[in-house]
């Protein structure tokens, strides 16, 4: 480092310890109704049965207690869609099911605000970013490859890479109502264009990658 550069700023770290699953449940309970902003220390503190003093030992910046919940978030909603697709339903069914969590988190205000602030720390603390994405997001997908995998080898898809097509359906599913609300074109996406997008996208997505069989199924 140049001796001109100004020092790096030294990343926030997470403690674990005893009450960390409290604090994590009773921020997820406060930020799912208050969101970011409305969210106190104290009223995390309170739904969490902890002192703030407590609350600053596990956590010592909001961001990233909320960058904590948003992943487990994440991985909840993974794990769900997941046992669904091993419920028997076709995959157009599986892939809608999927589709509709997906879309419920990204386009909520929760989901928004954790994209937000992931790319306005990114420079400050790197590694927020990278570990929210690669404990939510990531294995996230990987739930989505391992599905596809499965329904690969039950011959209901034929796809060569499943990495690139769970990229793929995700990318599907935001189309037109991501972009607008990050960009502040529109406050929310009306119910009639989130089932729009999610049909267009099993819809595309199946008639790349169905096989005959699976296509009769829809």
């Amino acid at each position: 480092m140049n001796r001109h550069d100004p020092p790096l700023a030294a990343e926030p770290r997470i403690k674990k310890g005893r009450k960390y699953d409290d604090v994590v449940a009773g921020a997820r309970e406060i930020f799912m109704a208050e969101g970011f902003e409305g969210a106190s220390v104290d009223a995390i503190a309170r739904a969490a049965g902890v002192s703030k003093a407590t609350l600053y030992s596990y956590f010592p910046d909001k961001k990233l207690l909320f960058l904590e919940v948003a992943k487990a978030e994440c991985l909840r909603q993974s794990e769900t869609a997941l046992v669904l697709a091993r419920s028997g339903q076709t995959p157009a069914e599986t892939l809608t099911d999927i589709a509709r969590r997906m879309t419920g988190f990204f386009l909520s205000d929760f989901g928004q605000k954790v994209f937000r602030i992931c790319v306005a720390e990114s420079e400050r603390f790197p590694e927020i970013g990278r570990t929210f994405y690669q404990s939510g997001p990531e294995r996230a997908r990987l739930r989505l490859v391992e599905y596809l995998e499965e329904a690969c080898a039950r011959g209901e898809l034929q796809i060569d890479d499943c990495h690139l097509a769970a990229d793929q359906f995700a990318e599907l599913c935001k189309a037109d109502l991501f972009p607008r609300l990050m960009f502040n074109v529109t406050d929310r996406a009306m119910p009639a264009e989130v089932e729009r997008v999610i049909a267009g996208a099993v819809e595309m997505f199946m008639a790349r990658y169905a096989t005959p069989a699976a296509d009769s199924t829809v």
